[in-house]
């Protein structure tokens, strides 16, 4: 069991790093991130690719989460506040009461993930994404089912992002992921891998559920509004999700649900 400290002064310098998380998110943590609940920090605990530092919890919460706390490291402290005292370090009102920082593991680049996939697999490849909302619903549908590997372009947000990971119920901890540079060209990247990339667009040429996927699969995502790149839409088939006469638009999070569900569905 990691050692319990008390914490009774929200100014105590030993909990810096979760003073004020809101503001803190803004502008960024040196390669830490925040875990808010105890589901995400559970997922956090189980992590094969992040690393658990210390914790944070409401001392009510404590008899409840000592099964949790005996996974941690050693050498990863738990410190244990009153509810009021918890709530003044973060700076809002902690209903979940348990917070852990964690520490980031290297993201590999976009070729090296690819090399270290086995067997037929399907990975999600997503452009401009810059709703954290969202990003963390693709990131939950991307467990869920299954996705092998999520490959993000240089304008999409952080998944590692408190709200991301929360939304995403702790998946973006366990999902694997690599970030394209700006400008690399990521259909020649997925073809030397042997995946077939596919565009989901509105105006796409071909019906979802009258598409029957590849072996191993790379379904392109863009970003609401302006979506993919017309270069990508050129150079790719493209699907789009049947919808009601009058509409043609989903939530991108939605839309990689649905997509995700067609390949398990084929696989099975």
């Amino acid at each position: 069991m990691p050692m319990l400290i008390e914490i009774h002064d929200p100014d105590d310098r030993r909990i810096e790093r979760y003073r004020d998380i809101r503001e803190r998110d803004l502008v960024g943590r040196a390669g830490l991130f925040v875990a808010e609940g105890k589901v995400v920090v559970e997922k956090l605990v189980g992590s094969s690719l992040h690393r658990p530092l210390s914790m944070l919890v409401a001392a009510k919460r404590l008899d409840g989460l000592r099964s949790l706390l005996a996974q941690l490291p050693e050498d990863a402290p738990v410190f244990v506040a009153a509810q009021q005292v918890l709530d003044a370090i973060a700076g809002f009102a902690m209903h979940r009461g348990i917070l852990a920082i964690g520490r980031r593991s290297d993201m590999p680049d976009a070729d090296a993930l690819l090399t270290r996939l086995r067997g037929d697999c399907d990975v999600l490849v997503l452009s401009g994404i810059a709703n954290h909302d969202n990003m963390g619903g693709i990131f939950r549908n991307a467990a869920a089912f299954g996705a092998a590997a999520v490959l993000l372009d240089a304008d999409c947000c952080d998944p590692l992002y408190r709200k991301a990971i929360r939304v995403s119920v702790g998946a973006s901890l366990l999902v694997p992921t690599a970030r394209l540079d700006r400008g690399e060209d990521v259909l020649a990247l997925l073809k030397h891998h042997s995946f077939e990339p596919f565009s989901l667009s509105p105006a796409g040429t071909t019906l979802l559920a009258n598409w029957r996927p590849t072996r191993s699969n790379a379904m392109l995502l863009g970003a609401e509004g302006p979506g993919l790149s017309p270069d990508v839409l050129r150079r790719t088939p493209s699907l789009r999700i049947a919808m009601a006469a009058g509409f043609d638009s989903l939530n991108v999070a939605t839309t990689s649900g649905i997509v995700l569900h067609h390949l398990t569905a084929a696989r099975e």
